[in-house]
């Protein structure tokens, strides 16, 4: 109803970036929003990040702090803020925690919309999709016979397409996830590497989008662990994690977030980030100058 303008859409003041994909579960959109943030600000660029903090309470716009409740503002985008590279914002309404946003930070000059391609009551100036590259479309079907939202057709509107994990076709982007320091949780200045976990028996728990990656990831660093799977956004209660014979927990970013209030030395995590190509965000930065030039 919002493309065909039976509903309003509404533009904010500034451009706006959508990063999101067309199927259910996780592609890698929340790193691959963190790196553009990193590379905008690099360039110059007052970016802040929206999202609509799946998994937590807020319904109103508020701003994510480091020391938020996970499951008020979401485990997502209390990821992000503690990456201290720009201002989170969360809320229902992605229309008004934008405004929110800028209003609170009058420098910002992009926002980054971390999800919500389908959101389509908020207009964007740049789309991008991302795509698992082990796993694709599937089987091609829209839910709930397959996983996806929108159908294939959809990625020919797409600015970019990124794909997660694999050698990008030509006039894709390539982004490969990179991690090898796991830092302690209830030492927050400590870290490991996978040299540390050669002995006992170490567990590995990941209550995200695409499990088997963050185990294949551990895997390629030589790490032999007991996995265990959890829901995406699974709200963890520390009976769950009290396995009998345990030198070491690891979990991904996204789920320490929300253990970090009962975790002992046993709990590491592994940070991950995103490398993308450059040109990515020179081609945002064309684009919505483009845009503005036509605008003006």
């Amino acid at each position: 109803m919002y493309q065909n303008a039976s509903l309003p859409s509404e533009r904010l003041l500034v451009p706006v970036v959508v990063i999101g994909n067309i199927s259910v579960g996780g592609a890698g959109k929340t790193p691959l929003t963190l790196a553009l943030a990193q590379q905008l600000a690099e360039r110059g660029c007052f970016p802040v990040i929206v999202s609509r903090g799946y998994g937590g309470s807020a319904m109103q716009p508020q701003k994510v702090n480091p020391d938020s409740n996970p499951r008020v503002v979401g485990d997502e985008p209390l990821l992000m803020a503690r990456r201290d590279i720009c201002p989170v914002w969360v809320g229902k309404d992605r229309v008004s925690a934008a405004r929110s946003a800028i209003q609170d930070y009058p420098r910002c000059d992009i926002v980054l919309c971390d999800d919500g391609l389908q959101h389509y009551r908020l207009q964007r100036d740049f789309e991008i999709a991302v795509i698992d590259g082990t796993l694709g479309n599937g089987n091609g079907l829209l839910l709930p016979a397959g996983p996806l939202r929108e159908p294939p057709s959809r990625l020919l509107e797409m600015d970019a397409i990124v794909v997660n994990g694999r050698t990008a076709p030509a006039g894709k982007f390539a982004m490969q996830l990179t991690g090898e320091v796991f830092h302690n949780l209830a030492e927050p200045g400590k870290t490991a590497t996978a040299s540390d976990f050669t002995s006992g028996a170490i567990h590995a728990v990941a209550g995200i989008g695409n499990p088997q990656r963050f185990f294949s990831h551990l895997e390629s660093l030589g790490i032999r662990f007991i996995p265990h799977v959890f829901p995406d956004h699974h709200a963890y209660q520390p009976g769950e994690l009290a396995f009998g014979d345990c030198n070491a927990i690891l979990m991904t970013e996204k789920d320490a977030v929300k253990c970090a209030s009962f975790a002992d030395a046993r709990y590491w995590a592994l940070r991950v980030d995103a490398r993308i190509d450059p040109a990515l965000s020179e081609l945002i930065l064309r684009k919505i100058k483009s845009h503005g030039s036509q605008t003006a």
